[in-house]
């Protein structure tokens, strides 16, 4: 978001449909009109080096359709689909579109759609905040949606490149989120969770054992390493334990 507004890219191959889609955004006073293009090729080079909050795109277009378009995004931002076409609708619900708008459609039309938009948007803002001491959750973007996660149900979270593995006591599978480890690291309660290893932070609450520099988590047989550059932190801790 910029200044508040959510940035926004309309793609659409017919000129008249794309200059509506310009106007409209600019209408809307909590949009910002970062882009037009009339091809979705066009569209997909210039987010892979931009990042905007919301595409508004038309499902029907040469060389590459919206559909398809929208699931060759490694990252996608939020999406509504623009067609003449309603038996797309069912097809745009599939790959996540936030809504569907049929054409022609209205200023109030689209600033329905818009608002939805505004609120998801505004949702995944509050994913990307710190947690405050006085908070006992945290928001996640997963799988395209903002999940709230309680950070006491939290075991531990472990890195994998660019995304990272959330392990849950109320889940069996972990939440993969695109997120960094040191943004991740910053986010979370200190005094409550402590990064041990490279590729790992724990919730020091749910440890069940520590022996020979690994750490079994309550619920798991799974070992943790400590890795050599936490090793000095992580054993002050574990000595802090005896002295209370």
């Amino acid at each position: 978001m910029k200044d508040g507004k959510t940035r926004c890219v309309a793609i659409d191959d017919e000129p008249l449909a794309l200059k509506q889609l310009e106007a409209y955004i600019n209408k809307t006073p909590s949009l910002d009109y970062v882009a037009g293009f009339s091809s979705a090729l066009q569209a997909r080079e210039f987010l892979v080096s931009n990042s905007v909050d919301a595409i508004f795109v038309d499902i029907n277009m040469p060389d590459l359709n919206g559909l398809d378009f929208v699931r060759s995004l490694p990252v996608r931002p939020i999406v509504v689909f623009t067609t003449a076409y309603s038996e797309y609708a069912l097809e745009g619900y599939k790959v996540d579109a936030i809504d569907y708008l049929l054409k022609p459609f209205s200023l109030d039309e689209f600033q329905r759609a818009a608002s939805k938009v505004i609120a998801q948007s505004d949702l995944l803002r509050k994913a990307d905040l710190p947690v405050s001491g006085k908070e006992d959750s945290i928001y996640l973007k997963v799988d395209y949606k903002v999940v709230k996660i309680s950070l006491s149900a939290i075991r531990y979270i472990e890195g994998m490149g660019e995304y990272l593995k959330i392990w849950t006591e109320d889940r069996d599978r972990p939440l993969v989120v695109l997120h960094g480890m040191k943004k991740m690291e910053e986010r979370l309660k200190e005094g409550t969770f402590m990064r041990v290893h490279k590729s790992y932070i724990v919730n020091l609450e749910k440890i069940k054992e520590f022996s020979k520099g690994k750490i079994t988590m309550e619920s798991s047989d799974f070992q943790i390493p400590v890795g050599d550059s936490y090793r000095v932190a992580f054993q002050s801790y574990m000595d802090s334990l005896f002295s209370k």
